[in-house]
Order: structure tokens, then C-alpha cells, then sequence
């Protein structure tokens, strides 16, 4: 299943809580954390701090890691659509070459259209996954492409510029031709009904039945069946398009494996050394058993100070939850943040022994649970430009239950979400008094971090399954189930004395905070990411939704959490905190039960009954205030610039990194010098 968390406060509406935060100055000028704001998306910039101070070893690595994060790029676009690389080469192509009037509706319209294109790699929209609605023309896109000289469309062999055309035009335009990325709707056939490109000619039927053939019975470290393939149906057989060297994407990966082997010449340690190989030896076979043995080296190797993802990793992006898009990450460890999730991690067992759920769905032996706060240093692929706060790797469940996990929370992201936020008004509109302002202004970003700690670090890597189940055993609600069960085993103990006692938190109203923005934003201010109409889809979204309509629908006897009208606006009490962390516990409970039986059956009724409607009275009402504050929704971020400094014999002397890079420039450059699989 899925580990990442984009939930909590990578939301920008989550995060803009926060409204003490100073400015911080880069070389004594005030560093600019906004860069573009267009649609419902703000594109903003992270720093990097420390990065100066790193050894020179320890630059080049990051230098040739995030090298092979970039290269990347090409295949998760391929992944969402395949059609994606041809667009978005077509629209660039309009983007440099127009010379006509830019204050013109149709141009704006396509401008706006190609920076929500980059920004969700693709054309389909980075959450709710829907197609975006171009507002320029048919006729102005066709003008504008007839107009291009030929070498700069993609045209395939034979293809004339008209045919292309006529290819792409109902894929942009039609509403009804590929309309969602990632289709959950209950009652369809999921595969057929999704735009994705992890399928081509099979049913959602023939999915489930091809993998379920692979499977052993009594198989304890089964590998994860079809994460790095393309299924295809031709001539009537059914057979897996394996991403590797010299199969799909065979590009891309040749680039991604030439900077993993310069960064294994610059490694830190032997283990890290051997790990990268191992990853190498995966990339150039698909062998998925090597890339267990790969992910049980990674999480055993903790000496290191830098470290990275690159691969095949989550699942979100197929309704299954059985393929994986690429994504990257390269980071460095921050060791004073660090010492708080050190001292939730040596404690994990205390955790697990006094879960609330039933002995025997508890892991008898923590093993290897390591955590640390991070220094982003790069993000690419399906990381970028939006991008998770925390991650818990790997997702094997047999591999944490062995060997353990790994978690990360990216600190330096999380405070430029806060900066970007300070002062917008947002706590002010949906707050229901001055109480829960104070809360929030006081405790809120120490309890979102301790939050994402508790979540990566002990949520996920809590529990255990059944003999007999398996990973993939709920299916298409397996990411919102699984989501659910970590973040209420973050909001269980962050409630606990145990993390005063640990000196982590000093002031026992700190979870107060935490609570009131989680049960605000999953019953009221997320459906600010929502259109008019649609029910909720994304996972992460589900997630809070179900817990928070739970809590809400278990509690009404005892009025623990209230809906209060003043003024013609509708807010939010928590009346009793402690019985809702005992609300909390007892759907932990339920959701491991869930999670560790493979009960489908519930899961589904679960996910059905209360994470995906809404009240729409409330949501217009939300959507009507939201509006007022001139907040975007949705934030992502450019990366900085990183340049090899070598002398003249061609020795490496520096890296210098650089943040001055706008959107467009960023994403034109990533074009030109990182396309792989569409030139």
C-alpha cells in the first residue's frame, strides 16, 4: 500500500495556520517564497539550509543524485497519459514561438492551461484528477500549431501537422474523452475508466485476474506484483511491459542509472554504496526480487547524512493501487530537528504495546524504526512540484515487519509552506473563536510536525497482517484506509502524556491545536479543493473525511464535536477533546481490524458511507468565504539550481546552488535538458 503523506498541512489551507513566522533572509536579501500564482495553484520556493555547510563529498553526491532525480521527468509524464509528452511538447513549442497578442483571452486562456499542465504532469489535475478545461480555443490551438515549424511538434512517422491536430484536439477539448486520470467511482470498471497509462486493452476483471494467478499461496515476502510495469492485451494475450534497461522507458532509466553509478563512486558510506548498486542492478533487469533486496538495504543503512528516493515507489496513480509512478527525492539529514523523531522512534514499542486496537493485530517486535527531519535538497517526478511533507518507506509490509522503515519529515518544505502563509486570514474566516485562533497561532506547527512524525514513523509502521492477507487485499480503498489508519494513530498519541514525559511537548493543549485544524479541514475547509458537484476522490481527502464524519456521526449523543451558525456562517466546536481522542482510538481500532483481516467488505462500506459525500449547501458556503481571501488552494515549488563548480583539470571544487529560477524558465530548462523520452 501507499505511504506517503500529502496530507496534513501540505495542504496550503492546512498550513496557513501559522501566523508568526518572520521572514528569512538569504545573504542579507529577503528571500522571495512566492514565484507564480495562477488557476488555484501558488508556485512557490524552499531553501536549503545547511547545504553551504556540507562537505564537499557530501555536494557532489547531492549533485550527481539529484542528476538522476531529473532525468526522470519524461516517465511519470508518459505514466498519467499517454499523451501527455506530445501536448506538452506542442503547447511549449506554441508557448516560445507566439508573437501575437498576449492580452488576448485565447492566449491567456493557453497560458494558463500550460502552467496547470506542468504543474500536474499532465493534463489531468495533480488531486482531483480530473481533466482540466482549457479556456482558449480550438481554432486558436490549431492556428497556433499550423504556425510551428515541423521539427518542433512531435510528429510521428508519416504523422502530417493536421493529423496531429485531429489526434490531440479531442484529447484537450472533448470532456468526455479521458475525463479522470484516476477513476474511483464505485460501480465501473476502474482500469477502463481511467486515463492513466499503466493499461492498454485490459479490464479492470482481467487486471485482477492476471495478478492474482502470480500469487503464492503461503507466500511470506511476496514481491510487489506489477509496481514497475505497463499491462498490455494484444493479439488476445496479456503480458507485462517491464520498466528497465533495454524494455519501457529504457531512455529515461539509462540516463537514471548513469548518475546512480557517479553517485556510488561519492558515497558516503559502503552501505549506501551498495545499496545504490543494488538499485542499478534493478533498474537494468525489472527484477522486482532486487528491488526487495534494494529496499532492505536501504532501510538498514542509516549511517549516511544524505539520502534519496528514486524509483517506482507509491500507487495512488492506479485505481488498484497495484503500479507505481516514478518519483524522486534527494535530501540531507538536519540533526538538531532530528532528536525529536529520534526519541519517538526509540519508543515505538512503548507505542505499539498500548495501541488501541486488539492485541493480536499489534506487532509483537518493533523492528528497525528509524526517523529523522530532513533537508529537501531536490524533488522530481511525482514529488514535484507538489509535494508529500513526510514519507515512510519502504511498502512492503513484510520488509517493516522484518527489517523495519524508514521515515522522513521535510522540515525546510514545510516552513516555506508556513512563511508563504502568514497573515492570509485564513483562521480568522473558519475559526470558531479567538480560543482556537490562539491554539493554532501558539502550538500549530510543532503539533503538525509531530503529527507527520507520529504518522510516518509509527503509524504506518504499526500493526500487523493476518497470515494469509495480503498488501493488495482492499484494493481500490487501500490508500484511503491505509492514510486513515496512520493519521489516527498520529492523532491517538499525540493526545498522550508519554510525549511530555519524552520532552517533545511542554504544554498539554498542544494536540488541541492539531485537532481542531484536523476536524476543520476534513469536514469544512478541504471541500475548498472541490468543484461544485463532484464528491470527494483524492485519497488523503477521503481519509480526513472519514474520520472526521465519523467522529462527528459517533459523537453527536455526547456533542462532541458541533456545527455552530453565527452570523449566516457556519464554524466548528470541539466541545470535548478527550472523548474525541477516544472516538479517534476506537476507529484505529476498526481500521486495523480492517487493515490486518483484509476485510474488503467493511473497508468499502467505510470508505462509501463517510469519506465521500459532502453537504453542498456547506461546500457552497465554504467555496463563497474561501474565495474572499484570495487563497490558492493548492502550492507547489520550483527547486533551486544546483551548478558543478570544477577546475581546469576537471576536478570538482564546488556546488553552488542557486534560487532565482522562476516557473516557467524552470519547467522550459527541464524540457530542453532533461527530455529522455520525448526529444
Amino acid at each position: 500500500m501507499n505511504k506517503f503523506l500529502i496530507s496534513t498541512v501540505a495542504m496550503a489551507i492546512a498550513m496557513s495556520s501559522c501566523t508568526n513566522q518572520g521572514t528569512q533572509t538569504a545573504e542579507e536579501t529577503p528571500f522571495v517564497y512566492g514565484v507564480d500564482k495562477f488557476a488555484d495553484i501558488e508556485v512557490l520556493r524552499y531553501r536549503v539550509p545547511g547545504f553551504e555547510d556540507l562537505s564537499l563529498k557530501q555536494k557532489e553526491l547531492i549533485y550527481y543524485l539529484n542528476e538522476a532525480a531529473l532525468v526522470g521527468r519524461d516517465i511519470l509524464w508518459d505514466q498519467n497519459c499517454k499523451y501527455n509528452l506530445a501536448i506538452r511538447k506542442t503547447l511549449e513549442g506554441i508557448y516560445q514561438n507566439y508573437s501575437g497578442d498576449k492580452n488576448s483571452a485565447d492566449y491567456k486562456g493557453f497560458e494558463e492551461y500550460l502552467k496547470q499542465v506542468w504543474f500536474a504532469n499532465g493534463i489531468h489535475h495533480h488531486y482531483s484528477m480530473d481533466k482540466f478545461t482549457p479556456h482558449f480555443s480550438k481554432e486558436f490551438f490549431a492556428e497556433q500549431v499550423k504556425a510551428l515549424p515541423a521539427e518542433q511538434l512531435p510528429l510521428a512517422e508519416g504523422q502530417t501537422v493536421e493529423q496531429l491536430i485531429d489526434e490531440l484536439s479531442p484529447v484537450i477539448f472533448d470532456p468526455t474523452v479521458m475525463a479522470k486520470r484516476v477513476n474511483q467511482a464505485a460501480g465501473v470498471d476502474l482500469i477502463k475508466t481511467s486515463a492513466n497509462n499503466y493499461y492498454d486493452g485490459v479490464s479492470q476483471k482481467e487486471v485482477e485476474a492476471f495478478y492474482a494467478k502470480m500469487k503464492v499461496p503461503g507466500d511470506t515476502t511476496p514481491i510487489s506484483y506489477g509496481l514497475n510495469s505497463k499491462l498490455v492485451k494484444k493479439d488476445g494475450k496479456i503480458y507485462e511491459d517491464v520498466y528497465k534497461v533495454g524494455g519501457l522507458y529504457s531512455p529515461a532509466i539509462e540516463k537514471i542509472v548513469y548518475w546512480l553509478e557517479k553517485a556510488a563512486g561519492v558515497a558516503e558510506t559502503e552501505g549506501m554504496k551498495n545499496y545504490i548498486d543494488k538499485l542499478i542492478e534493478y533498474y537494468k533487469t525489472g527484477d522486482l526480487k532486487l528491488f526487495d533486496e534494494y529496499s532492505i538495504m536501504w532501510v538498514e543503512e542509516t549511517g549516511s547524512s544524505v539520502d534519496f528516493v528514486n524509483g517506482f515507489i507509491e500507487s495512488y496513480g492506479d485505481p488498484l493501487g497495484l503500479k507505481a509512478s516514478w518519483e524522486a527525492m534527494v535530501n540531507f539529514r538536519n540533526p538538531e530537528a532530528s532528536h525529536r523523531t529520534a526519541v519517538i522512534s526509540e519508543n515505538a514499542q512503548w507505542f505499539e504495546d498500548r495501541s488501541p486496537v486488539d492485541p493480536k493485530y499489534r506487532k509483537p517486535e518493533v523492528k528497525g524504526i528509524s526517523a529523522k527531519v530532513i533537508t529537501t535538497a531536490i524533488l522530481a517526478g511525482d514529488c514535484y512540484p507538489s509535494t508529500p511533507i513526510g514519507i515512510n518507506l519502504p511498502n512492503a509490509n513484510w520488509i517493516r515487519a522484518a527489517h523495519g522503515s524508514k521515515s522522513v519529515t521535510l522540515e525546510n518544505i514545510t516552513d516555506a509552506y508556513n512563511k508563504a502563509a502568514a497573515g492570509n486570514g485564513f483562521n480568522e474566516e473558519f475559526a470558531y473563536s479567538q480560543e482556537e485562533i490562539d491554539l493554532m497561532n501558539n502550538y500549530l506547527e510543532l503539533a503538525d510536525n509531530l503529527h507527520t512524525d507520529l504518522h510516518e514513523c509509527l503509524g504506518h509502521g504499526s500493526g500487523q497482517l493476518m497470515p494469509g492477507v495480503h498488501d493488495d487485499a482492499l484494493k481500490e480503498h487501500g490508500s484511503t484506509l491505509e492514510e486513515a489508519r496512520a493519521d489516527l494513530f498520529a492523532l491517538y498519541y499525540l493526545a498522550d502524556p508519554k510525549l511530555i514525559e519524552l520532552g517533545v511537548v511542554k504544554n498539554p493543549d498542544t494536540y488541541k491545536a492539531e485537532y481542531y485544524k484536523y476536524v476543520m479541514n476534513g469536514l469544512m475547509t478541504q471541500l475548498t479543493r472541490i468543484e461544485p458537484g463532484k464528491d470527494i476522490e483524492e485519497a488523503h481527502m477521503r481519509n480526513r473525511h472519514l474520520i472526521c464524519q465519523w467522529a462527528y456521526e459517533q459523537g453527536k449523543a455526547d456533542n462532541v464535536i458541533e456545527y455552530v451558525k453565527r452570523d449566516g456562517k457556519t464554524y466548528l466546536k470541539i466541545n470535548d477533546y478527550g472523548k474525541l481522542r477516544e472516538l479517534f482510538g476506537r476507529l484505529l481500532g476498526e481500521i486495523q481490524r480492517i487493515k490486518s483481516e483484509g476485510d474488503y467488505a467493511a473497508g468499502r462500506d467505510l470508505v462509501e458511507k463517510y469519506a465521500v459525500k459532502f453537504d453542498p449547501e456547506l461546500h457552497k458556503e465554504v467555496l463563497d468565504r474561501y474565495a474572499k481571501l484570495n487563497i490558492a488552494p493548492y502550492k507547489g515549488f520550483v527547486n533551486p539550481v544546483y551548478t558543478l563548480v570544477t577546475d581546469e583539470a576537471g576536478n570538482v571544487t564546488d556546488v553552488t546552488v542557486d534560487y532565482t529560477e522562476g516557473y516557467a524558465e524552470q519547467m522550459l530548462r527541464y524540457s530542453r535538458d532533461y527530455a529522455t523520452l520525448m526529444k
